[in-house]
């Protein structure tokens, strides 16, 4: 059972969940396989993962799906189409081995089939070029995803490497300012008890005529 993390979904981990699901959908299997297969690469469980793609990354892909539910309807043509051309070829063979078909009526029936495979041959080289393209226009767009977010992880490890500098100097900053108020502090209650001991010296006396004067 794969572990639970309680972290936030990483821009990987949606390529992850999206790449993963979206081969599912063109191989015809279930979106449960799929979501369990994540859940087993990204340490998350299967209900995390479905909960993820229904409620955010299957957005972001619409077309991408489109794409890959018309593989899936491909294939399965192409299964029916090949299982429909042995039962023809089986067919043929019974009619000429046991009903005894002329050999003429036998190459016509072949010809027939033969006609079949190479117009389905050549619809399919066509869709096969078309989505050719599709799915290198989607790896490439993947590719510069992956490209930018390496890019921005790069730039927040920059960003916080200059935080945490700018946090070590203004610590820096603020210790000296407080060191120097301290010392200011000193300074000035230093002054004051100078300018006491000053006046507790002087003494004063009145004169004759009502003037104080100092007594040294």
């Amino acid at each position: 059972m794969s572990a639970v993390r309680q972290d936030a979904w990483s821009e990987e981990d949606d390529l992850i969940l999206a790449e993963v699901t979206l081969r599912h959908i063109r191989e015809g299997g279930t979106q449960l396989a799929a979501f369990e297969e994540v859940g087993e690469r990204i340490g998350r469980t299967a209900a995390a993962c479905g909960f993820r793609w229904n409620s955010f990354v299957r957005k972001k892909y619409e077309a991408a799906i489109q794409i890959a539910k018309k593989q899936r309807q491909q294939r399965n043509q192409a299964k029916k189409h090949s299982a429909a051309g042995a039962a023809t070829a089986s067919v043929a063979m019974l009619d000429v081995q046991d009903i005894g078909y002329t050999r003429t009526e036998a190459i016509s029936e072949e010809s027939v089939s033969i006609d079949a495979v190479i117009r389905f041959l050549r619809q399919w080289k066509t869709t096969y070029a078309d989505m050719s393209r599709q799915i290198r226009a989607l790896e490439k767009e993947l590719a510069e995803t992956r490209e930018e977010l390496t890019n921005l992880r790069r730039e927040n490890e920059k960003l916080n490497s200059e935080v945490h500098e700018v946090s070590t100097d203004y610590r820096v900053v603020n210790d000296d300012y407080k060191a120097l108020i301290q010392i200011m502090d000193r300074a000035r209650k230093l002054s004051l008890l100078q300018e006491e001991e000053e006046e507790a010296k002087s003494k004063f006396k009145m004169d004759a005529n009502g003037n104080l004067e100092r007594i040294e």
